[in-house]
């Protein structure tokens, strides 16, 4: 087992989740990364795999399609050693001996960055819940120009 300081609180658990739409052929894997409060480590792997578990869900998107997620497991479970605050570590990673090319490649600039990054359609299964959709493009109607295709196709009807 590795280090757990006996102070511990938090834990990241890496959550594996597969989605299925009817008539598609194509999976969509998800990893979500969520925070687990807890004491102990057998305790956080408990809740990490409740978590999981409450994600299961059905419902339809916005062709009326069945929408299935299902819970795989967990791909990883790690303390954090920390207290959550602003700049503390949650998590890291290591690699031994790697080229200045790839360090490089590793670097993004700004605008690339998740939370500047243009939000675009994507070109995977439409697992939006019909139901949820409605709600966002109710509460921001500007994002119906970047993905609202089918909701404004389906609404007309």
């Amino acid at each position: 087992m590795g280090f757990i300081p006996k102070d511990a609180k938090w834990y990241l658990a890496d959550i594996v989740e597969e989605i299925r739409v009817e008539g598609d052929p194509r999976n969509v894997v998800h990893t979500n990364v969520l925070l687990v409060r807890e004491d102990f480590p057998d305790e956080a792997y408990k809740k990490a795999i409740a978590l999981g578990r409450r994600g299961n869900t059905r419902y339809k998107n916005t062709d009326g399609k069945t929408v299935t997620i299902k819970f795989r497991g967990l791909s990883e479970l790690n303390v954090i050693h920390d207290e959550l605050e602003h700049g503390c570590e949650i998590s890291y990673s290591e690699a031994v001996g790697v080229s200045e090319n790839k360090i490089k490649s590793w670097i993004s600039p700004k605008r690339k960055l998740g939370v500047f990054a243009p939000i675009r359609p994507h070109r995977v299964p439409d697992y939006a819940s019909a139901d949820i959709m409605r709600e966002v493009y109710e509460r921001w109607p500007r994002l119906k120009e970047v993905g609202g295709a089918r909701y404004n196709k389906k609404r007309r009807k």
